[in-house]
């Protein structure tokens, strides 16, 4: 199993100055190699302290030039606030500074700040998010770039420094709603899951997405792409107790940066399903619910207890990769090197040695 490391950047209710979340959080990355992490990761947001990485691939470009075998992921570049001839460019760029060591990750965005802030009405997402995707991915793998959309107009472009090898089996779109999946499955590229529905309804959707890739691209999917927000302890009650506070604090700010106690999700097109969550937010008790479900969706416990959640996870879903977020929610930095450490210790390797998630469910069958 490819076992990644991804980063956030919290600093919920600005407790701590960025600048020593910045120095924490990257003392905190660049200890990743060294502990045995297949990769790297980071993800794009604006505005809020809920993620304070607005260049995920100058992050990345960062950790090129630090490490020399991790791969490097973007979870995810957000494609409508960006030029995609911008974006081309720079993933190509790092791709070749690093020696081909990128994985992409792309995603449509869901934060109304954000789209406010980039003065981008967030009806309009789907439509730029798909042109941008096709033109970037067919330029990734051309070299050059041009598209005549209702949203990009790019004369033809050549890319340089020129791709150097192909992102096909490496590109991933984080996809959460059912109308998501069926994109990306025409895009071709694979699916990076951030969990915040239950795993069977995951795994009902990515059987739908796998038949329609299929049938457009006359090939098998690649894996899909797990994520979850660990807490590994030694002790089984105080891990459950750490991942109360710092899980569900993680939980907390999501309901605070997208808004869910809002009610705008149902009026916007393209959002519709998101009002679904509003809705369970608002009931009496509601958010208190769902940070007990968003809980359970997550990798916490003892090293054992970890061990078999991924695996778990991963064999629902047919994954043989894994990302784990170890430090979150202002939590203090001597706990979340610990909780990194202890993972990359205990669960690290026995993840790694497992065989693909195919022989694992054989394996298991015959037992």
């Amino acid at each position: 199993m490819h076992v990644g490391l991804a980063a956030v950047f919290q600093n919920p209710g600005k407790a701590r100055t960025d600048l020593e979340v910045y120095q924490n959080e990257l003392r905190l990355v660049s200890q990743a190699e060294g502990l045995g992490f297949d990769s790297i990761w980071g993800v794009e947001h604006h505005f809020t302290d809920y993620t304070m990485c607005p260049d995920v691939l100058q992050y990345l470009t960062y950790f090129a030039g630090k490490t020399e075998k991790v791969n490097l992921g973007s979870m995810v570049v957000v494609l409508p606030w960006h030029d995609p001839i911008r974006v081309v460019e720079q993933i190509s760029m790092l791709d070749n500074m690093s020696g081909g060591r990128m994985i992409l990750g792309l995603g449509r965005g869901l934060g109304r700040i954000e789209f406010g802030g980039f003065r981008i009405p967030m009806e309009e997402s789907r439509g730029r998010f798909i042109e941008s995707a096709k033109m970037i991915l067919e330029g990734l793998e051309t070299g050059y770039c041009e598209f005549d959309g209702e949203y990009i107009k790019q004369p033809r472009r050549e890319i340089r420094p020129r791709p150097s090898k192909s992102f096909k089996g490496r590109t991933y779109a984080a996809a959460v709603s059912p109308e998501s999946a069926r994109i990306m499955a025409e895009l071709g590229v694979g699916i990076l899951i951030i969990p915040q529905k239950p795993w069977d309804m995951v795994a009902a959707e990515l059987e739908e997405y796998a038949t329609i890739f299929r049938e457009v691209n006359g090939e098998e999917p690649p894996k899909p792409w797990a994520s979850g927000w660990v807490f590994c302890d030694e002790d089984e009650d105080r891990a459950r107790e750490m991942a109360r506070r710092y899980i569900g604090g993680y939980w907390n700010t999501v309901i605070d940066h997208y808004e869910f106690k809002s009610d705008h999700f149902k009026k916007i097109k393209g959002y519709e399903s998101y009002s679904v969550m509003q809705e369970r937010v608002s009931e009496e008790g509601g958010a208190e619910k769902m940070v007990e479900f968003f809980l359970n969706l997550q990798v916490w416990g003892t090293p054992d207890q970890c061990t078999a959640k991924i695996v778990d996870i991963c064999d629902r879903i047919g994954s043989d990769s894994f990302n784990g977020v170890f430090s979150y929610a202002g939590m203090p930095w001597d706990e979340a090197e610990r909780n990194m450490s202890l993972f990359a210790s205990d669960v690290l390797p026995r993840l790694q040695a497992l065989p693909a998630s195919g022989e694992r469910l054989r394996v298991a069958a015959s037992a």
